[in-house]
């Protein structure tokens, strides 16, 4: 049997009023706070916060033969994408187009 995609759906969940689809579905503005926010309130970083005691560790590697940074937008990048040379300096070709 054909079935046609394009035809209404229609069950006996249609004929519920829009009242009671509200009152089924809950109110986001209400006042009570998600669980999982209140179980775990150190989940997030404030602004501004002292990372003082943390130690990082870069490793920075010198300008490669093949490298070039950009004058424009400051990115190093591979010699393959190299537009043209000005006075300035080097441009890719991002910052070219």
């Amino acid at each position: 049997m054909a079935t046609d995609y394009d035809a209404p759906r229609k069950n006996e969940d249609d004929s519920e009023s829009i009242e009671a689809l509200k009152e089924r579905v809950p109110d986001k503005l209400s006042g009570s706070v998600d669980a999982e926010d209140a179980d775990n309130p150190s989940g997030f970083e404030l602004p501004g916060a002292d990372l003082s005691d943390l130690e990082l560790d870069v490793v920075v590697l010198p300008p490669q033969l093949d490298e070039f940074t950009c004058v424009n937008c400051f990115l190093v990048k591979h010699r393959s994408q190299l537009d043209h040379e000005t006075a300035a300096g080097p441009i890719c070709r991002e910052c070219a187009a």
